[in-house]
């Protein structure tokens, strides 16, 4: 069985969400998903419109998933990666390259999918912010 595992805060899901998702899932055959916990969005200097609980059991009735953890720290990673067994780490296409996935590649494969065209948390979050 090969294990793939993300991270994400996932606020306001939307369908760029699904797709990531969904394409992290057709890599292997059981996908992990941490979710960033709301004090470590703090210490990110992210502010998550739903909370940990809500972001948990929107990102777990997805049926792409099959398991959600909550992602406390940056150094958790290769923690997660041998507790779980994972084959694969799957990001969004933004982080490649950076430091803080990079050095996974010792301890499994790292994929960078690209981010889906034309929507984002952010934007939204700004089109929301302009028509209020």
């Amino acid at each position: 069985m090969k294990k793939v595992l993300t991270y994400g805060t996932f606020d306001l899901l939307h369908y760029g969400h699904i797709n990531l998702l969904r394409r992290a899932k057709a890599l292997g055959d059981y996908l992990v998903v941490a979710v960033s916990t709301d004090e470590f969005n703090d210490k990110k200097g992210k502010k998550a419109y739903f909370n940990y609980e809500e972001r948990k059991l929107l990102v777990e009735a997805i049926k792409y998933v099959d398991l959600v953890i909550p992602e406390e720290t940056w150094e958790q990673k290769v923690y997660d990666i041998q507790k779980y067994d994972i084959d694969i780490v799957v990001m969004g296409g933004d982080w490649a390259g950076s430091e803080r996935f990079e050095y996974l590649k010792e301890y499994a494969d790292v994929v960078y999918l690209p981010r889906t065209e034309g929507v984002s948390s952010t934007q939204i979050k700004e089109e929301l912010a302009v028509k209020n």
